[in-house]
């Protein structure tokens, strides 16, 4: 079951929580080794909500990766969306109708 099916009607998301605070959804495409073939490089895609410009969440999960798994890092890649904006609305100059 999701996290949103278990919240109450009426009662806002966490996400949209943490986006009021600050937050914004950061995704990091981290390219690692395997520690049995260095040669191959593999892809973990991680998303969740963090603060630019210092990313202290993506910080805490990179150092856990380097204490806690064996997989080298390569590179990492981060995107990250840092405001709550308003939908997009495109000006239209006439008006189809079909009966």
């Amino acid at each position: 079951m999701s996290e949103d099916a278990l919240r109450p009607a009426g009662a806002v998301s966490p996400a949209f929580i943490k986006q009021m605070q600050g937050y914004g959804l950061i995704t990091a495409d981290i390219l690692y080794r395997l520690p049995d073939h260095p040669g191959l490089l593999l892809n973990f895609i991680w998303q969740e909500y963090d603060t630019a410009p210092q990313f202290p969440v993506l910080k805490r999960f990179l150092d856990f990766w380097t204490r806690e798994i064996d997989g080298l890092l390569h590179s990492v890649t981060i995107a990250h969306c840092g405001l709550i904006k308003p939908a997009e609305f495109k000006a239209v100059d006439g008006v189809l109708q079909l009966h």
